[in-house]
């Protein structure tokens, strides 16, 4: 026995009614498609979202809103989330954008910014995109430098 002589057991499989194949078929003339309309009519595919000809659902609701396309996102750190690397001896040193990338605070391609939140104890310099204002402060009372990029 191979795969190219199995066949299925006798009885087991039988053709189905062919349509459209003439009225001696028993299922000729319209090919069970009913009478008429858009869906008797031969390359009918319906679109997504279409609704018999009533106005569509994206049609009937109102535009709002507005994207703005030179919106620039960025990556919030804290103070105290350096901090806590600082005291687990993750970081060493000043604060680059290398160093944020290498313990998983940033990926590659984000813009830093350096939020407030939390207190720093150790005086490093910190480089980053933006800083708010606290950040700002928060830094320069520890004793260290914040180095806008």
């Amino acid at each position: 026995m191979n795969l190219n002589n199995i066949k299925p057991a006798a009885g087991s499989t039988f053709n189905s009614k062919r349509i459209g194949r003439g009225q001696g078929s028993g299922k000729g003339g319209t090919a069970t498609k009913g009478h008429k309309g858009q869906k008797a009519r031969a390359g009918y595919s319906q679109k997504i979202g279409f609704e018999g000809g009533q106005m569509p659902l994206q049609r009937r609701l109102p535009k709002f809103g507005f994207k703005n396309v030179n919106r620039k996102e960025f990556r919030g750190v804290n103070l105290d989330t350096i901090q806590t690397l600082i005291e687990n001896k993750s970081i060493t040193g000043d604060i680059t954008r290398e160093v944020m990338i290498e313990n998983g605070l940033i990926t590659k391609n984000e813009l830093v910014k350096v939020m407030g939140r939390g207190e720093l104890k150790s005086a490093v310099s910190i480089s980053a995109d933006k800083f708010t204002k606290s950040a700002e402060e928060l830094i320069a009372k520890a004793g260290g430098k914040a180095i806008t990029l």
